[in-house]
């Protein structure tokens, strides 16, 4: 029997016929306008196929009594209101791949909201209905006549609604429905939660006969002779006035403007202008500028410029994509304070008032289509969208729509056709009409690795190593087996895809994955883009976790992630990869981002008396900054002040001497000029730390020459043995720091970790991941054997080795304890590794020991005042600090190894009244270069590593504190290039010494 089966309107690849055709958005200053956002009537249906009814006029289907329906926010996405849950895949469709059939369990929301134009409301004309956002199919009724549908869920669409109004005053009945699953699904996989609904603003817009249909402002700036060319474009024509430039020109008109100020990142000129067709009026901003690739380098009015961005997907913990203005706001001044200064909007056009704002504030935009096919790599990218003629209509329209509505903001300098969609025939389609719409502009794909069609040559998460040799253009032929396991049908290794790529600037569209603690290795990827001009930096992924908050048993709030929702497929904390936590306190990452993609750079010459400023930034100079130095001796501000530094355009430099210093030995002195602002800035108050460089003026640390005399070890009748304050069982255990610091546990060697993200990651050439490596070498469940003690006048020696069952792999550690004053002991710790330790770097190496919870608070002498590791200390700076225990923590989504203090000299931990009180101090002789890294807990690691929320981290009791001589690096394995070999810590015989002092009975000096 034939079937009959026709597919439904929502399983069509075709775009939408019936929506007004795409145009640029603005807010008009003459014509009237309602919005329809607030409270809507919502029904949610577990499948597509249920009557329509609802939609008629007189429906009385949303009625208070009707249990069905209940109150739903406009803008909002219904999952995140109680209506079904949450779903997270990064890659994977939730559903068969059968294009473009989905499945019959679709959930489908109904939504009713009655409205009244205002009196007011001109009769004349037309009036449009716009959304401008809804995911991901929609259907809309107004007054019982269907307008049309529309899918492209981050793209606006407008229908015409004037006949189907009714007059002024008397209510009308706007009904939507909207499918969560539909044929364009498969072009929006993007890693993202999945979230339906209306998310975005709806309006009703007045279109006055002879109003704007459309305007394109063409703003271009010449840099050799400093004029800006300007005309506008308009459907109808009409005038264009810019009162400050003197400009009254028709639509349509070249006009040349002498000694225009240019719109840059750095100094975002806009001018003022309004375009009047006799029946509208509309407001428009204009920025001069000019985008170009000269010789291989992207410059914007003739300057070459370096893209220190962020992807940034539209986010917020409690309203899901709904993102306000006020948060735009704030992402958009935590980017600028934290040296931000470009966004790739991954991957989707954002809410179109996001680009505004960056025309305001001033930042780089790449602006993305909405187009992401990645789960076809499930199916070897057979019958990819990205590849299939039939598909080829609703991608040009996506691009199309992008195009259009965004064309009029100088922040927009690249167009980006999508994300992880292979590539094919539909590339080529989409590109010919960007290029045919707007020349202006560059057009980057990332998967166009053959640059066929595209202008940027552009990748994801590539090795240090790699991108020096694209700097030097000394890359060779890409891996076919690469190509296929992306979809990408072109020849790559031909001699002319090689000659493009080589002369293509290259940048960096994902790099440098911010999941959990990281990302590692950003100094190095900083230096090679300051050393190549066509390395043009990149965007860091991404801007922020994509946590949910939810309420612990405590009352406490901690962040779901994927399967939390008891979604069948999901990816986990994958979600959680952002340099901004969930609540948007930036994370350590993004710190570390600051610092290394800081403008300006300070080093100390040699001769220790001059400093070296370079100004990095792309087109403005310093005039904008102070320059304060402090010198502190032993962290305490002894002198301060500013340097007189002389204006340094951009992109040069200058030598300016410092004050002079009389520097003794034996403390530790210290000099940090900061680079802050003058005045207030639309994004930051004046003060506000830009930039900062620091240097040690303090002499080689020399070992004393006369030893101290040595206090002889005592045994006890019951076997323990006292030294100093210090007492330890028969075995040579740590009992005791003096008679309020109880031991648990010992002090004993300890090389184990809660494994990070970047850990679990997967970038070794084994293919597997340091926390795989690590726990088949059993590193996580070491076991210690005492082979031996020996006591003498001069010390107690304990022989021990520590190892992991079924193995001969092991680490052979003896411990000195020595003392010279009866408050305190030194311990040295000798380590040999034993047996074979190939391809198995230690986590951490150093002691671990437990001591009484009350010890809260901490002062230290090292870097700070955030954690720091090998690789991710550039923001940490030397001196005194202060803090708290519960202050050590930092709180990733998904807990793992945090908070280690890296070159701590020393450490003073302290009960909040007199009572017991430690410090642990450095004894190496290379105190200003090396110091020990400490961690401080109030759970063990085994604790931390078992835990998948921070809620499941409960308080021992105890104050666990790790000691390390030296850890691992962090890298970015959990979506990148792995450890780099410096920072990788090879099992090695090594020694260490720490001194620990008694300071009970002394109060805490916070």
């Amino acid at each position: 029997m034939k079937s009959t089966w026709r597919p439904a309107e929502h399983e069509s690849p075709e775009p939408s016929t019936t929506t007004l055709p795409p145009r640029a958005w603005y807010e008009s200053s003459s014509a009237p306008r309602v919005s329809l956002n607030g409270t809507w009537r919502f029904r949610l249906s577990a499948t597509a196929n249920v009557p329509d009814t609802f939609a008629s006029q007189d429906s009385t289907e949303d009625s208070s009594t009707d249990d069905a329906w209940s109150d739903l926010p406009v803008p909002s996405t219904w999952v995140l209101h109680g209506h079904g849950a949450p779903a997270y895949q990064n890659i994977r469709y939730p559903f068969p791949i059968d294009p473009p059939r989905v499945p019959d369990a679709n959930p489908t929301g109904d939504y009713r909201l009655n409205f009244t134009l205002p009196p007011n409301w001109p009769r004349d004309g037309q009036t449009i209905l716009r959304f401008d956002g809804v995911e991901s199919f929609a259907k809309v009724w107004l007054n019982g006549t269907r307008l049309g549908t529309s899918g492209g869920s981050r793209l606006g669409f407008e229908l015409d609604a004037t006949a189907a109004l009714t007059p002024p005053g008397q209510a009308n009945a706007l009904a939507v429905r909207v499918h969560q699953w539909s044929a364009n699904t498969y072009v929006e996989d993007q890693d993202q939660w999945w979230l339906p609904g209306i998310f975005r603003d709806v309006t009703i817009l007045h279109r006055p006969k002879g109003a704007v249909c459309d305007h394109f402002v063409h703003a271009s700036y010449d840099h050799t002779t400093g004029t800006g060319n300007f005309r506008v474009d308009s459907q109808p024509e009409g005038r264009v006035r810019v009162p400050d430039l003197g400009i009254d020109s028709a639509t349509g008109e070249d006009v040349v403007i002498d000694n225009v100020e240019p719109w840059f990142a750095e100094s975002p000129k806009l001018y003022t202008a309004e375009l009047d067709t006799g029946s509208e009026r509309i407001p428009i901003r204009i920025g001069f500028r000019s985008v170009k690739i000269d010789h291989g380098v992207i410059k914007v009015n003739g300057r070459r410029i370096l893209l220190r961005g962020v992807n940034r997907h539209e986010f917020h913990p409690d309203k899901g994509r709904s993102v306000d203005r006020e948060t735009m706001v704030q992402d958009i001044l935590l980017m600028k304070q934290h040296n931000i200064n470009a966004v790739r909007c991954s991957h989707y056009p954002p809410h179109p008032l996001f680009l505004s704002l960056c025309d305001e504030y001033g930042l780089w935009v790449m602006d993305e289509g909405d187009l992401e096919t990645h789960g076809w790599e499930a199916v070897s990218w057979r019958g990819n969208p990205t590849n299939s003629p039939e598909w080829r209509a609703n991608l040009v329209d996506r691009t199309k729509r992008m195009v259009e509505r965004d064309k009029n903001h100088p922040s927009v300098v690249i167009w980006s056709l999508g994300n992880e969609a292979g590539t094919g025939c539909n590339v080529t389609a989409m590109v010919q009409w960007i290029k045919e719409r707007d020349p202006s502009r560059l057009v980057h794909y990332e998967r166009d690795w053959a640059m066929e069609s595209v202008d940027i040559y552009s990748r994801m998460y590539p090795t240090q190593g790699l991108v020096e040799a694209i700097g030097k253009g000394e890359e060779g032929e890409i891996p076919q087996h690469e190509a296929d396991s992306r979809g990408i049908v072109e020849d790559l290794n031909t001699p002319a895809a090689l000659e493009r790529r080589r002369n293509a600037p290259f940048v960096m569209c994902e790099y440098a994955h911010a999941m959990g603690n990281g990302p590692g290795g950003l100094q190095e990827y900083r230096q090679l883009f300051d050393t190549y001009d066509r390395l043009q930096g990149g965007f860091v992924w991404e801007w922020i976790d994509h946590g949910i908050p939810a309420t612990g048993p405590k009352g406490e709030t901690y962040y779901k992630y994927g399967g939390d929702f008891g979604e069948t497929i999901h990816d986990g904390n994958f979600v959680c990869d952002g340099l901004l936590f969930p609540n948007r306190q930036p994370s350590p990452g993004l710190l570390e981002l600051k610092k290394v993609v800081e403008p300006v750079s300070i080093t100390l010459l040699e001769t220790n008396t001059e400093v070296f400023i370079k100004n990095k930034y792309d087109m403005v100079d310093t005039s904008a900054f102070h320059f304060k130095w402090k010198l502190e001796v032993d962290g305490f501000i002894v002198r301060e002040g500013v340097l007189d530094v002389p204006v340094i355009p951009a992109g040069k430099s200058t030598t300016v001497r410092l004050p002079a210093f009389h520097v003794d030995a034996g403390k530790q002195w210290w000099v940090t000029v900061a680079v802050v602002l003058a005045e207030s800035t639309p994004w930051a108050s004046a003060g506000h730390e830009v930039a900062w460089g620091q240097f040690s003026l303090a002499p080689p640390r020399t070992i004393p020459t006369i030893t101290p005399v040595a206090l002889a070890p005592r045994k006890h009748d019951d076997g323990t043995v006292s030294l100093g304050n210090a007492r330890f069982s028969a075995r040579g255990q740590l009992l005791s720091l003096g008679a309020q610091l109880p031991v648990t546990s010992g002090c004993v060697l300890d090389i184990w970790r809660a494994p990070t993200d970047n850990d679990r990651g997967g970038d070794r050439a084994d293919g597997r991941n340091y926390g795989s490596v690590w726990h088949d070498a059993g590193l996580h469940r070491m076991i210690h054997r005492v082979d031996g003690i020996e006591v003498d006048n001069q010390q107690l020696v304990v022989f021990t080795r520590v190892a992991s069952a079924s193995s001969d792999r092991g680490l052979v550690a003896t411990y000195h304890w020595t003392a010279t004053a009866q408050e305190s002991v030194q311990l040295r710790v000798h380590v040999v590794p034993t047996g074979d330790w190939q391809g198995v770097p230690l986590p951490r190496m150093g002691v671990r020991l437990g001591l009484p919870r009350q010890l809260e608070t901490i002062s230290w002498f090292g870097r700070g005042p955030g954690e720091s590791y090998p690789d991710t200390c550039a923001a940490a700076r030397v001196g005194l600090f202060n803090g708290t225990l519960d202050g050590w923590q930092t709180p990733y989504v998904y807990p793992q190894e945090n908070g280690s203090r890296s070159g701590v000299q020393w450490a003073e931990f302290h009960g909040s009244e007199r009572g017991a009180g430690l410090r642990v101090e450095y004894v190496g002789d290379d105190s200003n270069r090396h110091g020990l890294a400490i961690a401080a807990r109030p759970w063990t690691t085994e604790a931390l590593e078992a835990a998948q929320h921070t809620i499941d981290l409960e308080d021992s009791g105890t104050m666990w504190l790790n000691i390390d001589t030296a850890v691992h690096g962090i890298g970015t394995a959990s979506c990148g290039p792995g450890v780099q070999p410096q920072y990788q810590l090879e099992a090695k015989e090594m020694a260490f010494d720490i001194a620990f002092r008694d300071l009970s009975g002394i109060r805490t000096k916070l």
